[in-house]
């Protein structure tokens, strides 16, 4: 069996990551099973280099294999924003209905294509001081009210036109076929496949 350290505490991206990974050798592990964990200050200034951070301070850490992601959503229109602080756009400690309604009310002036939006995840494996980089993103709009009860964060506000549901609106098998994070967790697993699972 494989032990692949997720970092982070969010149960939600575990739950997203291991049906991709099928009937596989790998266990994952968040950092909320560990006792302690590292300090982790995200203050790069891309998602790749916020992945980078938080996978070279596990690894350090826990000397194991270490899978981290970080990942947002980019509003052309806002200027990239919220960008990497999609998580704490209305603030620190904000929580994801907040986030939602500062965006709808950034969103007020904006109308069609104006509204035009992305979700980006870039992963960062690191082993043996080694890092490897996957980076999935997802097109859509920004409604102007939330539509949708599944997921998390901005889902509920980020359509998507061409099955004409909102990422709030999608089982999680749905989600994955179509999400940021469902590609940029395919390239890893091929990553995977080929790379490391060949080796154990």
């Amino acid at each position: 069996m494989f032990e692949l350290i997720v970092a982070t505490q969010n149960a939600h991206k575990l739950d997203e990551i291991r049906p991709l990974l099928g009937n596989r050798p790998v266990q994952l592990k968040s950092l909320a099973e560990f006792e302690t964990i590292p300090d982790i200050i995200e203050n790069g200034k891309t998602f790749e280099e916020n992945a980078a951070i938080k996978a070279e301070i596990c690894f350090n850490a826990f000397k194991q294999p270490v899978f981290a992601d970080d990942s947002g959503l980019e509003v052309p229109s806002l200027q990239n924003a919220p960008g990497i602080f999609s998580a704490r756009y209305a603030g620190e400690h904000a929580n994801h209905r907040a986030n939602n309604m500062l965006l709808l009310e950034n969103m007020k002036p904006f109308t069609g294509e104006e509204r035009k939006a992305r979700f980006v995840s870039t992963i960062c494996y690191m082993d043996n001081s080694e890092q490897y980089f996957f980076t999935g993103i997802t097109e859509g709009l920004i409604l102007e009210h939330l539509q949708g009860s599944e997921g998390f964060g901005y889902d509920p506000l980020f359509y998507l036109p061409e099955i004409n549901k909102t990422f709030a609106e999608l089982s999680l098998e749905e989600k994955n076929r179509y999400s940021h994070r469902g590609k940029s967790v395919r390239q890893f697993i091929d990553f995977l496949d080929k790379r490391l699972l060949k080796k154990t």
